[in-house]
């Protein structure tokens, strides 16, 4: 099925900033058109990818310049089109489709405005000042440009706060007047004049404005969009784009690790060495849990195992792993008999014969154990006392430690992961940690980086 549109018309639909194919789209309204399915969940995922990536920056806190160019980064890699006259397209379509996958609670509308929002910010301040102006008439926002007269009253004070900024003595001469209240970020930070109510706001400025307007109607957009999903479009597409808007929200992106990176291999005797040394703390619990039980739950077996699976571990040591341990708590015949299917299952030799894949972060982060379980992440299920003391045993402290509770007590779990890896491995990890294997793989390369170094010097 065709998608059916010109990008002219499918911009000015949706708010193309006067249709031009580098236009900033406000995506005011959804384009009449229809799109085929791959398209429409591939557009979504590179979308997501980049929104993935700001969020990981702010979560990191760069600074603005930083930001600036991580965002431009991001979306060279991810929303380019292989037809230039296309890359408009996906932009619009990329956009509706996630509103789609985030409209469906509180918390997925509030990441999805907060990201989309900060990826027009730095979209907006990469525009000319033509179209930067071209998009404030699109906002319809109700400012005119301070009379010359006007502005030669309070030149001096806005001199002043030029100054402040360290900028130069010369300011621009074209500002707004607007309430003071619509430019919360700039008085926060000082960088316009205040009197009697008003904000002097420079044309350099006017993104705060724009995004203002922006975010509350993509705000407006979203909760609209829940109750059209509730109503009907979730019901009328539960056989072809529900499942597909439901799995987007969770989406992981990265290697699915059913098989081991590079032919690697684990024994069963270096399985409490590798936990101490490469483990992430999630997959050392329940470890841990294991020896002291001699059992898990069926949650903490398919994610412990799966991960197992993925580091190396054949299916015969994987068996006499469970074996040795559960067979202590319910005995050789009754594993046999309820257990070893459900093993030998995740690794495709029994049933549809599947090769099931390790579970990423995102997966792991949104389980709910309930009381006996240990999977889950630690990170979003522990207590802050159990968490500081598991990250303790990890050998983290100090400051090290604080800036990991600062991430958690903030709902940022993968990245409290990635600074733990950090923290015990003496390095950085730009990528971020997104899936306990890729935590393990990582420090594996790290630690036989560091054996081969120590071999070097010891051989000179």
């Amino acid at each position: 099925m065709e998608i059916v549109r010109s990008h002219r018309q499918l911009a000015a639909a949706a708010g193309g900033g006067g249709g031009g194919q580098g236009a900033l789209p406000t995506y005011r309204t959804a384009p009449q058109l229809e799109v085929r399915l791959e398209e429409f969940e591939l557009f979504a995922i590179d979308r997501l990818r980049v929104l993935k990536g700001i969020s990981d920056g702010l979560s990191r806190g760069k600074r603005p310049e930083e930001m600036e160019k991580l965002v431009s980064e991001l979306w060279k890699t991810h929303m380019r089109h292989q037809d230039p006259a296309e890359t408009l397209n996906k932009d619009i379509i990329s956009h509706f489709v996630l509103r789609l996958v985030y409209c469906r609670t509180e918390e997925l509308r509030k990441w999805f405005l907060s990201m989309e929002t900060t990826l027009f910010r730095y979209r907006f301040r990469t525009e000319s000042p033509e179209s930067q102006r071209m998009l404030m008439t699109e906002f319809q926002l109700p400012y005119r440009a301070l009379p010359h007269s006007e502005f030669e009253t309070v030149k001096d004070k806005l001199t002043q706060v030029a100054r402040s900024m360290g900028q130069s003595a010369s300011v621009e001469s074209l500002f707004f007047k607007v309430p003071f209240q619509e430019v919360p970020d700039l008085v926060a930070s000082r960088r316009v004049y205040l009197s009697k109510g008003y904000a002097y706001v420079a044309m350099s400025q006017v993104v705060s404005l724009v995004v203002t307007q922006f975010r509350c109607n993509i705000s407006k957009a979203l909760v609209l969009t829940n109750r059209k999903w509730t109503a009907t479009i979730k019901e009328q597409e539960k056989d072809r784009l529900t499942p597909i808007v439901e799995a987007l929200s969770n989406a992981y992106f990265g290697p699915d690790y059913s098989q081991p990176k590079d032919a690697a291999e684990i024994s069963l005797k270096d399985i409490d060495q590798l936990a101490k040394s490469s483990f992430p703390l999630c997959m050392r619990h329940m470890l841990d849990k294991l020896r002291e039980n001699h059992h898990l739950k069926h949650g903490g077996r398919m994610q412990f195992g799966l991960f197992l699976k993925g580091a190396g571990l054949k299916l015969e040591d994987a068996l006499a792993f469970w074996r040795a341990e559960f067979s202590q708590k319910v005995g050789s015949e009754r594993f046999d008999k309820e257990y070893a299917y459900s093993i030998r299952h995740n690794y495709g030799k029994e049933g549809k014969r599947t090769d099931y894949t390790p579970y990423s972060c995102q997966k792991i982060i949104s389980a709910t154990p309930g009381v006996g379980d240990h999977h889950g992440c630690p990170y979003r299920h522990f207590g802050e006392e159990n968490l500081r003391a598991a990250l303790n045993r990890m050998g983290v402290s100090g400051h090290a430690l604080e800036e990991i509770m600062d991430k958690v007590k903030n709902r940022h779990y993968q990245l409290a992961c990635t600074l733990t890896f950090e923290a015990t491995h003496g390095v950085s990890c730009d990528s971020g940690i997104n899936h306990p294997n890729q935590y393990f793989s990582e420090s594996q390369k790290i630690l036989q980086a560091k054996n081969q170094t120590v071999e070097n010097r010891a051989a000179t």
